[in-house]
C-alpha cells in the first residue's frame, strides 16, 4: 500500500509543480499565495496517512462488523445464559459486575470502528458500483506474498524442490486466505452501503452534503487513493482544508509579538553589511564560516553590556531574540545543506546564548558587571574585542591550527566577538549616547533576522515536500502552524527592498553580506568627480567607473 501511494504522490507532486504560478521571493510571501500552494501538500498528506488509509480500508471496515458482533453477543449471552442458569452462588454479585464492566469496555471499544465503518459506508455509497466491478482484487492485497512465494532466498541447492514446494503450497494457502477475507470485507461494505441507501439519501437532502459551492472541489485531484478504492465525498475534502485553516488560526495565537516590534525596526537591511566589516583585520588567513543565529548572540550580549542603557530596553531585546532565534535556526537546519560547515558554528550559538539566558554571560565574562564598570559603550566595545582577541591569539599559539571549520566552540564564538564589537566602533559616532548606541545594535540584530526571515517561504515548502509517508501529514502541519505564527513578520519584510538573490544564496547569510559589501564599494567607486574652473563657466565632469542601479 504504501509502495502504491508513494508512486501516486510522486506523481501529484509532479502536477502540483506545474500547476504552482512561479512566484517572485517577494510575492511567496503572501499568506494567501502561500496558503493555496500548501493546501495541495496538506491534501496529499492527509489523504495518504497510513492510518486513514487503513481506518478507510475495506479490512478495517469489517473488524467494525466483528466489534458489534461482540457488542451483540454480551447481552445476548447474559440474559440466555447466565440468567437462565442463574443459581444459588457466592460468586453472583461478583460475575454481574464483571459482566457490567465488560459489556460497557465493548461498547466504548465499538464506537471507534463503528464510526469508521459508517464514514467508509457513506464513501462507497457516494460511488456505487456493478457488485461485479466492486469484487475486483487489487494487486497490492496478495503482491507481497506473490514475491515470497517466487523467491528462492535461503534455499539450499539439494533441498530445493522439497522445501520449494512445500512452501509453495503454504504461501498459496495464505493468499487464497487472504483474497477471501479482502472479497468478504469487499461484500460487507458494498452490502452495508446498499442496504444504508435511504439513510445517506435522506442525510443528503436534509443537510445538502452535496454543494456546487464547495472550496475542496478543486482539490480533489490530490486525494490520493489506492487502486479500487472509492472516492472521497466533496465534504470530506473540504473537511480536511478546514482542518488546515484551523491549523492556521492556532499558528496565528502564537504570533510572537517581541519579535514582531523587533523587526519593525528594519528599514534598509543595511545592518548585514556593518556588523562584521571588512576594515576590521582578520586574526588568522582564513575565517570560520558565519550563520544567521551566531551573530545575533553575538550582538545581543554586546547590547546587554552597553552602561547607561535602560533595562527595560535590554530585557526588551532579549525577549525578542528568544522568540526570534527559534525560527533562526530553524531556517538554517532547513535550508543549509553542508552540515559539517555549521555545526561548529551552531554549537558555539548555543553555549553563548544559554550563558547569556541563564547566567548573563558571554563565555566567562559578567556582562552586567561590565555594564556597570565600563564609563561608556566604546570602552566597552573596546574591552570585549581585546579579551575576544586574546581567547583567538591564544589558541592560534598553537603549533598546528586545525582548519577554521574545526575550531572549538570558544573559539570560533571569541572570533565571532572580537569581529562584530570592532565593526560596532566603526559605525559609533562621537556624538552618539550609549541609548543611540543600544538603538544601534538593535536595528543591526532586527536587520540581520528580518534577512533570515525572507527565506520563511521556501522552510514551509521544504516542510510541505520533504518527509516520510509516515510523518508527511505532521510535517505539512507544522508548515500551517508556522505560516500561522510568522504572517505579521513577513508582512513587515514584504515592505522592505531586497537584493536580487535565488533561494539558494538567499539561505545564506554571508551571501547577503557579500552583496552589501560589493554594493558598497560600487557606490563608492561609482562616481569620481573632478573639478575644472574655467573663466566663464564651473564643469562638473562624472566618470562612471561601474554600472550600477538603485
Amino acid at each position: 500500500m504504501k509502495r502504491s501511494l508513494e508512486a501516486t504522490y510522486r506523481e501529484r507532486h509532479r502536477l502540483a509543480l506545474r500547476e504552482e504560478v512561479p512566484l517572485l521571493r517577494k510575492e511567496a510571501l503572501r499568506i494567501d499565495e502561500r496558503r493555496s500552494c500548501m493546501m495541495k501538500y496538506w491534501v496529499m498528506a492527509a489523504t495518504s496517512n497510513p492510518e486513514f488509509v487503513m481506518a478507510r480500508s475495506v479490512v478495517c471496515t469489517t473488524s467494525a462488523l466483528l466489534c458489534l458482533i461482540a457488542l451483540i453477543t454480551l447481552p445476548i449471552a447474559y440474559v440466555f445464559v447466565w440468567k437462565r442458569h442463574e443459581g444459588p452462588s457466592v460468586y453472583k454479585a461478583s460475575v454481574e459486575w464483571i459482566l457490567y464492566t465488560q459489556t460497557v469496555g465493548v461498547a466504548v471499544a465499538t464506537i471507534a470502528p463503528v464510526s469508521r465503518w459508517f464514514v467508509v459506508v457513506s464513501f462507497k455509497y457516494s460511488n456505487m458500483n456493478r457488485l461485479r466491478d466492486e469484487m475486483k482484487m487489487e494487486k497490492y492485497w496478495v503482491q507481497t506474498l506473490v514475491d515470497l512465494r517466487e523467491s528462492f532466498s535461503g534455499l539450499q541447492i539439494g533441498q530445493v524442490k522439497c522445501l520449494h514446494d512445500l512452501k509453495w503450497f503454504v504461501i498459496t494457502f495464505c493468499i487464497g486466505i487472504q483474497i477471501l477475507i479482502v472479497l468478504l470485507s469487499k461484500l460487507f461494505v458494498f452490502l452495508s452501503a446498499l442496504l444504508m441507501t435511504p439513510c445517506f439519501y435522506f442525510c443528503e437532502q436534509l443537510y445538502s452534503i452535496e454543494s456546487d459551492n464547495d472550496k475542496g472541489l478543486n482539490l480533489s485531484r490530490y486525494v490520493l487513493l489506492l487502486q479500487g478504492e472509492a472516492e472521497l465525498p466533496r465534504t470530506a475534502v473540504k473537511n480536511i482544508c478546514s482542518e488546515a485553516d484551523r491549523i492556521i488560526q492556532t499558528g496565528k495565537g502564537k504570533q510572537p509579538k517581541s519579535l514582531i516590534n523587533l523587526v519593525s525596526k528594519s528599514v534598509d537591511l543595511k545592518g548585514l553589511g556593518l556588523f562584521d566589516s571588512n576594515q576590521v583585520p582578520s586574526l588568522h588567513s582564513q575565517e570560520p564560516p558565519n550563520c544567521w543565529s551566531l551573530p545575533v548572540v553575538t550582538l545581543t550580549s554586546i547590547a546587554l553590556a552597553i552602561p547607561h542603557a535602560a533595562e527595560k530596553k535590554k530585557e526588551g531585546l532579549l525577549n525578542s531574540v528568544r522568540e526570534g532565534l527559534s525560527l533562526a535556526k530553524l531556517v538554517e537546519k532547513t535550508l543549509v545543506k553542508d552540515e559539517r560547515r555549521v555545526i561548529n558554528i551552531r554549537e558555539a550559538t548555543d553555549m553563548c546564548w544559554v550563558g547569556v539566558v541563564l547566567y548573563m554571560k558571554w563565555l566567562d565574562i559578567d556582562l552586567k558587571r561590565m555594564s556597570l564598570d565600563c564609563r561608556n559603550s566604546k570602552e566597552m566595545l573596546r574591552e570585549l574585542s581585546e579579551k575576544a582577541e586574546r581567547i583567538v591569539a591564544e589558541y592560534l599559539e598553537r603549533p598546528f591550527v586545525e582548519d577554521p571549520l574545526d575550531w572549538p566552540a570558544r573559539v570560533i564564538a571569541a572570533n565571532s566577538m572580537y569581529r562584530i564589537s570592532r565593526s560596532v566602533v566603526l559605525c559609533v559616532d562621537d556624538d552618539d549616547d550609549d541609548e543611540g548606541v543600544l538603538e544601534k545594535l538593535c536595528v543591526m540584530i532586527a536587520d540581520i533576522m528580518a534577512a533570515c526571515f525572507t527565506n520563511l517561504p521556501n522552510v514551509i515548502t521544504v516542510m510541505c515536500q520533504g518527509s516520510a509517508i509516515e510523518k508527511r501529514e505532521k510535517s505539512v502541519e507544522k508548515a500551517f502552524v508556522l505560516l500561522g505564527k510568522t504572517e505579521e513578520i513577513v508582512e513587515a519584510v514584504q515592505r522592505l527592498e531586497w537584493p536580487p538573490m535565488d533561494h539558494e544564496k538567499a539561505a545564506e547569510i554571508e551571501e547577503w553580506q557579500a552583496w552589501f559589501r560589493q554594493t558598497e564599494k560600487v557606490v563608492e567607486n561609482l562616481v569620481s568627480v573632478s573639478v575644472s574652473t574655467t573663466d566663464e563657466t564651473q564643469h562638473l565632469v562624472i566618470q562612471v567607473d561601474t554600472p550600477f542601479i538603485l
